[in-house]
């Protein structure tokens, strides 16, 4: 017996589309969660019909690279209100709305008003919203029927969302969690989720991480912190460029009854005076990585090398010129053990340890990244894909879209500017950190972090032709 059920990498075709609806509708199904990946629109209405049965007991839906329709908003705005679905988690990752009105996913914010919805989690990642369907998402948070208690929003524009947060001071908004990655948000939004804060909302956790706050964003929170009336138990600001100026507000806040009692403060700059005073109170308190270098990331290079390519390695198609620091695909080179024979792919001579910051060019259909010398040569397998396995670490920038890769898990990166002239990668070896930025200028702007152990040097690669 099993209760999860995930399907990606793969096509499903509307053969089995009906046959996993029929397995969901049949009184011996356990299945409580589903991942579906690229499915095709036309087939998704007859797997939302099926959450109407009264035998599904389908708990979590995450649906990824998803095409919807109205008629597959309309389908799965109509089971979230009925009485029989069992829906309580609803994640859309990377999901692309094709309307024929402007508010196709207002019709599913809508659902959760209605008075027989059980969805009490929602992620919405990489996720293009309209204000108008915006809206409908803070009208339902501030009705008396909506059951909604966790929301997480990320790569939503931040002009788009203070609504939402307006709607969080509602006297019938029940939103206990709220996570908010990446969403770029300004000093307004900071102040009105400040005053959120001092409006008796429910909001007991609050995660902004990958935000870039700044001391004069994380003071407006800190004037919400004072208020009698919140109820804030976890507050996360990872990546926020934070310094100490920033920390003495939050002090400041902590000072005065302030029922908070965990801080991620990782990947900023608080400074060592965040060493006494009232943050140490805290029951827990995260200040991994306190360096300048996360606030002020021009710094980082001063860990600048310059790799070089390896033709011994390098797939045969590719060419390498100008003292193998420049690739490019038209050149044929002889048989070698260590190449790569099919999987367009290169890496560099030199084994990093220790402190490393390295940029590229060019990075369209490029997959950039790191791998122990170990990964395997031979074949076109995930084994000898950079980022497919347990021995590499990649980023991905495939047009709009922008992904990192490890071991076979990916994870989507909302981004809101086109392709990039640079890409910059630090390596923090001893410390298990490799960072990933995007180059405009002079503006340097972080995308991701791995945070892992590494157990052999790490050798910078390339793989070519990723659509």
């Amino acid at each position: 017996m099993f209760c999860f059920y995930r399907l990606t990498d793969m096509k499903l075709r509307h053969e089995g589309c009906v046959s996993l609806v029929s397995s969901l509708q049949s009184p011996g199904c356990p299945l409580r969660e589903l991942h579906l990946d690229g499915i095709d629109e036309g087939d998704l209405s007859v797997v939302y019909a099926a959450l109407r049965g009264p035998h599904s007991k389908l708990e979590t839906l995450r649906l990824t690279d998803i095409i919807l329709r109205h008629e597959e908003c309309a389908s799965l705005a109509s089971s979230l209100q009925s009485p029989d679905c069992p829906l309580r988690e609803l994640h859309l990752e990377d999901t692309h709305v094709l309307s024929v009105v402007d508010d196709d996913m207002g019709v599913i914010y809508a659902a959760l008003r209605g008075p027989h919805s059980k969805l009490e989690t929602l992620r919405l990642t990489d996720i293009i919203l309209r204000h108008e369907e915006c809206a409908s998402l803070a009208s339902s948070l501030q009705s008396p029927d909506c059951p909604l208690r966790e929301l997480h929003l990320g790569g939503i524009k931040d002009d788009d969302l203070s609504v939402v947060f307006d709607a969080l001071r509602g006297p019938h908004s029940k939103l206990e969690t709220l996570r908010s990655n990446r969403c770029y948000l300004t000093e307004d939004s900071c102040r009105k989720l400040s005053s959120a804060l001092s409006s008796n909302c429910h909001l007991r956790e609050l995660d902004l991480s990958h935000n870039d706050l700044q001391d004069s964003g994380v003071k407006l929170l800190s004037d919400g912190l004072k208020s009698p009336h919140h109820r804030l138990e976890i507050l996360r600001l990872s990546f926020c460029g934070v310094t100490e100026e920033g920390c003495a507000s939050l002090a400041s806040a902590l000072s005065s009854n302030c029922p908070l009692r965990e801080l991620d403060l990782s990947f900023n700059h608080p400074g060592d005076t965040v060493l006494s005073g009232p943050l140490c109170r805290l029951e827990k308190l995260n200040l991994d990585h306190n360096e300048e270098i996360w606030v002020k990331p021009q710094l980082l290079k001063k860990y600048a090398c310059d790799p070089t390519l390896d033709p011994n390695i390098a797939h045969r198609v590719l060419s390498l010129s100008e003292e193998n620091r420049r690739v490019k695909e038209d050149q044929l080179y002889p048989d070698h053990p260590e190449r790569f024979d099919e999987v367009q792919q290169v890496l560099c001579r030199e084994g990093l340890t220790g402190r490393h910051y390295w940029e590229v060019e060019g990075c369209t259909r490029v997959k950039v990244g790191v791998t122990y010398r170990s990964i395997i040569r031979r074949g076109s397998s995930a084994s000898c894909s950079l980022g497919d396995n347990d021995r590499s670490w990649c980023l991905r920038w495939s047009g709009s879209r922008l992904s990192v890769h490890h071991n076979h898990e990916t994870t989507l990166i909302p981004v809101m500017f086109s392709n990039p002239s640079r890409v910059g990668v630090y390596l923090d070896w001893p410390a298990g950190v490799l960072s990933f930025y995007i180059i405009s200028s002079d503006t340097m702007t972080h995308l991701y972090t791995f945070i892992t152990t590494f157990s052999e040097p790490l050798y910078t690669g390339f793989r070519f032709n990723t659509i």
